[in-house]
């Protein structure tokens, strides 16, 4: 009952919005109509193209007023909204908008499997827990998204980015099935415990999550490439791909509608992943229970991505060729199969744009901020929830909370964008991070305060430290993807094409692993200085803080960036609209 009005709503939201778009449109379709009428019946000579009125128009517009400049800048306009006239909203907004956001559910449903399911491989492996996380995201996570990022710039500077987009996806699947029905029914023959156990005696106590990453190479690099699916597919090629062909006002309009149907796949995941837990609960005594559980999840990976692959070959055929759906100049610069400029010359020249550099000083601080507070969780989760099938299925929950939490704020991200614009929306998520990590950390640090709150409600301080973190997680998670993802993805549109490939690469890639890495890192270095995390948490807090106001000031600059970027991108667009404004 609950999932049926969830649906609804997305629904009838997605329909009034479209409805609002399209009578939006048709309005401004009346208006040039209009203009068109009262130029039937002038005299004046049609021969010159659109473009040369256009420049006609606007050059002489502020030396003469004449009534002949102003017919002529007239008549362009009608000529130039004749062609606007033969692209009908509704059925462009069907064409290319929906699949795009049948893409990004199908994408985000995966990724919320992978992301459940590496967690639990990681954190209940033998010898392992919470602890292995940071050294992971350090020494294992980082430098495969630079090699990562290494082979996908090549492979963007030999082929088309619709070929790029296939390689690494068939990558991604073959690896995830492989896992499930071929790694890891044979861990016994590729973990090497007895060779580990013996480092185990050898090394100080501060190796021993090296020592577990080790032991479990092959949980590690699941989670390694779990962690770049969120990284590759949703960032790089999803939204690469979205925002090469979605203008900035499509972008504003419907950006938040697909974080509506992306946060449905996070409901529907997250069941799923629920429904696979209490299976292994029904199956017989000595039955591999994990090992069921892992070829069900990932045989839904294998089949909703060959759904994406679907969809893409799709928008290949069907969209990008119509040039109702996409500009067709557009198209052809997104189609170009070599960029110019090496890595070299590629991260100089990203080194140098304040532009990029903000960006990915977002990415970094949502990174390492969210990686301080989300390690301290996990090892409070893992101490109320040792089983693996317990763990499982609170993390499906945990997911279906976020979507249903996410789904809700949605319903304000576009209110947020038209009300107060990109500036307002960009801080919603660091200010959200700073307020629930603060109550996170004083639950931590103040346990005698909070001593009979838990009393009252007949819980232990370890489960409402394991609720509080749930909720704080929950939160921050549901403002990044309703505000934080649409605002970073909106700031790509303006740029050049070489700046969207290789910044977005740079950022998306490095950055996000960079950023938890740091968060790690700083994790690791305290963590032995003190003496465990706990002893950390208040330095851990301190830091948090300053990370966050470094977020902040580098999305106000980037605000200012982008409304200078995005107007000098309306003025190469639409010449003709800001010729009105003058005129008005």
């Amino acid at each position: 009952m609950m999932f049926n009005m969830i649906i609804t709503i997305v629904i009838l939201t997605v329909v009034i919005q479209v409805n609002s778009f399209t009578i939006k449109n048709s309005n401004k379709i009346i208006k040039y109509n209009s203009i068109t009428s009262s130029l039937s019946s002038s005299s004046l000579p049609l021969s010159l193209s659109t473009r040369q009125l256009t420049r006609m128009s606007i050059n002489e517009n502020d030396k003469l007023k004449s009534t002949t400049s102003t017919s002529l800048s007239l008549s362009a306009s009608a000529s130039a909204m004749a062609n606007a006239k033969s692209t009908p909203s509704m059925r462009k907004t069907i064409k290319k908008l929906l699949p795009l956001g049948a893409m990004l559910f199908c994408i985000l449903f995966n990724y919320t499997i992978l992301r459940d399911t590496k967690d639990v491989l990681v954190v209940t492996a033998p010898g392992s827990g919470a602890e292995i996380i940071p050294f992971l995201k350090t020494y294992v996570n980082l430098p495969s998204a630079i090699a990562f990022t290494v082979a996908y710039s090549s492979l963007c500077n030999k082929m088309s980015s619709d070929k790029v987009f296939f390689i690494v996806m068939t990558a991604f699947l073959g690896f995830f099935g492989a896992f499930a029905t071929v790694i890891y029914p044979n861990i016994h023959l590729l973990h090497p415990n007895a060779f580990c156990d013996v480092l185990q005696a050898a090394l100080p106590v501060f190796f021993t999550p090296v020592v577990a990453i080790l032991r479990n190479w092959t949980y590690a690099l699941f989670y390694t490439l779990a962690n770049l699916w969120g990284s590759v597919v949703v960032s790089l090629l999803f939204w690469g791909f979205s925002n090469e062909i979605t203008t900035v006002d499509e972008a504003k309009k419907y950006y938040p509608l697909f974080g509506l149907m992306a946060n449905v796949a996070l409901i529907f995941s997250g069941q799923y992943v629920k429904y696979v837990s209490n299976l292994r609960v029904g199956l017989a005594p000595g039955a591999d229970l994990w090992g069921n559980s892992l070829k069900l999840l990932m045989g839904a990976v294998v089949a909703v991505g060959a759904g994406i692959m679907g969809l893409m070959a799709y928008m290949q055929k069907y969209v990008l060729t119509d040039p109702a759906c996409v500009d067709p100049n557009k198209e052809a610069k997104r189609k170009k199969t070599k960029t110019k400029m090496t890595m070299g010359e590629s991260a100089k020249f990203l080194a140098n744009s304040p532009y990029i550099r903000d960006l990915a000083t977002l990415v970094i601080g949502y990174g390492m901020a969210i990686n301080i507070v989300e390690v301290t969780w996990k090892s409070k989760l893992k101490a109320a929830f040792p089983d693996p099938n317990a763990y499982s299925a609170f993390m499906g929950n945990f997911s279906t909370a976020t979507g249903i939490v996410t789904l809700l704020m949605m319903f304000g991200g576009r209110i947020i964008f038209k009300k107060f614009g990109w500036g307002v929306a960009s801080l919603i998520t660091p200010v959200t991070l700073l307020t629930t990590g603060a109550a996170f950390f004083s639950l931590s640090l103040f346990p005698g305060f909070f001593a009979p709150i838990t009393a009252k409600l007949g819980t232990t301080p370890l489960m409402l430290a394991v609720v509080i973190g749930a909720i704080q997680n929950i939160l921050s998670k549901g403002a990044k993807y309703s505000l934080f993802d649409p605002c970073k993805e909106m700031a790509y549109i303006p740029l050049d094409s070489e700046s969207k490939t290789k910044g977005k690469a740079a950022v998306d890639v490095i950055g996000n692993p960079l950023g938890k890495s740091g968060g790690s890192f700083l994790q690791q270095v305290l963590i032995g200085v003190f003496g465990s995390l706990q002893a950390s948490t208040p330095y851990l807090g301190g830091i948090l803080g300053g990370i966050i106001i470094m977020w902040i000031n580098a999305a106000r600059s980037l605000n200012k960036q982008f409304i200078q970027k995005n107007e000098e991108l309306e003025k190469q667009q639409w010449p003709l609209e800001d010729f009105e404004k003058k005129e008005q």
